[in-house]
């Protein structure tokens, strides 16, 4: 067995690299980790959430971002690309770049089947730990679904659900309700391969 130590990579090190790259990738406790690509329904969906949350708060000083904003968890040191952020008031930055956000006050994942346990898990108790941080969403993209994690007192945080294009989540720290029907809008369902299928090659 080696015993010669693995060399992490410090944060800095890290922003170098990535604001040079040609691909987005996280990063956590000196690794950076790829960030995969994403389908059309994923797409399709990403966009309708941030168009509708752009035009629903576009007189309010609020500022809706996609997934090329990269965002910092400050007391866990995890760097990730949210699908979806919104900042209230003064938006606050790591440095002079401009490129790393600190205080998200909604965060938007659209699950995957590669993503989705990470999504729930881990990354939501590093999510838990932004200060600013009011609601969380994950959307589903096989079916019509959408859980909202919000922020309650003592660190509480309370689960809601819509499963309908008829239903709408509400989201009080921005003051609006989402529909369904807008989120999955043009979006087209398709099941998920089951065991059997996956090894067939079917898709």
């Amino acid at each position: 067995m080696s015993t010669v130590p693995v060399r992490r990579m410090t944060p800095a090190e890290y922003l170098a690299r990535e604001r040079t790259a040609d691909f987005k990738s996280g990063f956590y406790r000196g690794e950076m980790f790829a960030m995969a690509g994403a389908s059309r329904n994923h797409n399709l969906i990403m966009m309708n959430v941030g168009a509708a949350l752009h035009q629903r708060l576009a007189d309010k000083p609020c500022e809706v971002y996609g997934s090329d904003l990269r965002v910092l968890v400050d007391r866990t040191g995890l760097y990730t690309y949210p699908d979806v952020v919104v900042t209230c008031g003064e938006p606050q930055f790591e440095d002079e770049h401009v490129d790393t956000l600190l205080n998200p006050r909604v965060l938007v994942e659209v699950l995957s089947k590669s993503t989705e346990a990470y999504d729930r898990g881990t990354k939501s108790s590093h999510y838990r730990m932004i200060p600013s941080l009011q609601e969380y969403l994950l959307i589903a993209q096989h079916e019509p679904r959408v859980e909202v994690y919000q922020r309650h007192e003592a660190g509480t945080w309370l689960l809601s659900e819509a499963r309908s294009l008829e239903e709408s989540v509400h989201l009080p720290s921005l003051g609006l309700t989402l529909s369904l029907a807008d989120v999955y809008r043009k979006v087209e369902f398709q099941p998920e391969a089951g065991p059997d299928e996956s090894r067939s090659g079917r898709r």
